[in-house]
């Protein structure tokens, strides 16, 4: 399909909070380096190319960014980019980011943050980011084990005025309710997309019932996790794919789209081409026999 002039808003909208995002969002874990994410020697992307990519998505309407201060390789920092590129911010840009992880100054991972941590790791995310509040702060969880604590301490930082909305991350219903209990939480961000955790199916319906986003990462990149899609797909996304004058990408940001209106996208790039069609997948419609042939997909991997 062309990806020219198609605007993010064609997948429609949502709503995090009092927060209207369209669904097509962007993800900004690989705009600091150039291969696999996350990694400690990763080839820091060129700075230019990576400011150019946020403003072009802000042009193609896209006003929910996802990001961290813990998405940085040499020299570069997520977080930084999104400031020197966007700043001062449209009145409707919605930047979400998550605290939980830590990593040293030389990229390694560190211990996941304490109650009493966590208040740094927002006022960070401010400061490079040149906010006086974080729209909307994800508590990313590593475990099973209880977040009463640790959502209860950003719970306080949401009365104080430091963060505006609460979500959740890489957690199970459990840690939902637990949260809920504690205070509102307007999204769950987990792994999820076309054979990928098909036992989160039950998850995504109970937040679309609940009212609360469910905003898959890796919907593209799959299996592939932070090393980023394959070369190979499996025929039947290839056969609707072609169908559509598509890519593999496309459809599958689509059929996610597809799993409800409550369900957000924010596939990430550093490439201005691979953003315009990820934004224009937001306008892919797939007829039921395309999502049923899809879905059977997506189950063969549980």
């Amino acid at each position: 399909m062309t990806s020219q002039m198609i605007n993010a808003a064609a997948a429609g909208t949502w709503k995090l909070g009092d927060l209207a995002v369209n669904r097509i969002g962007f993800g900004a874990m690989r705009l600091p380096q150039t291969g696999e994410a996350l990694i400690p020697d990763a080839v820091p992307r060129d700075r230019d190319e990576a400011i150019g990519v946020l403003r072009r998505a802000v042009e193609l309407g896209v006003n929910h960014i996802d990001t961290a201060a813990f998405y940085f390789s040499p020299l570069r920092s997520a977080n930084e980019l999104i400031n020197r590129a966007l700043a001062p911010y449209p009145d409707d840009l919605v930047i979400t980011t998550k605290v939980g992880p830590g990593r040293g100054p030389s990229g390694e991972w560190l211990p996941h943050a304490t109650p009493e941590q966590l208040r740094g790791q927002v006022e960070e995310n401010l400061r490079q980011l040149g906010r006086d509040h974080l729209d909307v702060v994800n508590l990313r969880i590593l475990g099973t084990e209880s977040i009463a604590e640790r959502f209860g301490a950003l719970a306080e930082l949401r009365e104080a005025g430091l963060i505006r909305h609460l979500g959740i991350s890489n957690v199970t219903p459990a840690h939902l309710a637990e949260a809920r209990a504690i205070a509102p939480v307007v999204c769950v961000q987990n792994p999820y997309g076309i054979g990928l955790r098909p036992d989160q199916d039950a998850f995504v319906r109970t937040c679309g019932e609940q009212g609360i986003a469910f905003v898959p990462f890796y919907a593209i990149a799959a299996t592939g996790r932070q090393a980023g899609a394959t070369d190979s797909d499996h025929p039947d996304i290839l056969a609707v794919a072609r169908a559509h004058g598509a890519d593999p990408a496309q459809i599958r940001i689509a059929w996610t789209l597809h799993r409800g209106p409550h369900v957000l996208a924010i596939p990430g790039t550093g490439d201005l081409d691979h953003l315009a069609a990820n934004v224009s997948a937001g306008a892919l419609r797939l007829s039921q026999d395309e999502l049923a042939r899809l879905d059977a997909v997506h189950r063969q991997a549980g």
